[in-house]
């Protein structure tokens, strides 16, 4: 019978000192992979929905700002907001007190995204937690976003900063 925390081989034997890392791992690429499939039925990519989320919350942001919310890279942010702009969902324009910046409007069509959007976060919250309990849920949670803080502020000093492995 397979162990459901290791899967049907269990991790790779490299992975052993590492398993929660590895689950981790596991568990983002599969549920990435899921909502890839789901964001590709409203023609979108993976990434452009957490965009069209900031700006449903507040319209009319920079670049720069929407860059910091979602916290990907300036390169994935302009090439997303560019295929958007080219798909209609929202328009770009430089900014009256600065024509470096530049700020991003959602379009009707962009706007239109806001339900499809949440029902598909709906979903896939369903299928994330079918097999848990509400309080499963919550102990998930706030331990996820713990390791996301210590994994995001590594480089900022502590004993995270100290167990780089040789070589990094």
């Amino acid at each position: 019978m397979t162990d459901p925390a290791t899967g049907p081989s269990g991790p790779p034997s490299t992975a052993h000192e590492g398993r929660l890392s590895y689950a981790i791992f596991q568990l983002a690429r599969a549920h990435r992979g899921h909502a890839a499939g789901m964001l590709r039925g409203m023609d979108l990519h993976p990434g452009q929905e957490l965009l069209l989320m900031q700006l449903f919350d507040r319209d009319g942001q920079t670049q720069s700002e929407l860059l910091e919310s979602v916290g990907l890279d300036h390169s994935t942010v302009s090439k997303s907001l560019r295929r958007m702009q080219e798909a209609g969902l929202l328009t770009r324009e430089p900014a009256a007190h600065d024509r470096r910046v530049m700020v991003v409007r959602l379009t009707d069509k962009g706007r239109a995204m806001e339900d499809p959007i949440a029902r598909m976060w709906r979903s896939l919250e369903e299928v994330s937690v079918r097999d848990l309990t509400d309080e499963q849920v919550e102990a998930f949670t706030a331990t996820a976003y713990v390791i996301e803080r210590s994994v995001r502020d590594r480089g900022r000093g502590g004993a995270a900063a100290e167990q780089d492995p040789p070589g990094a």
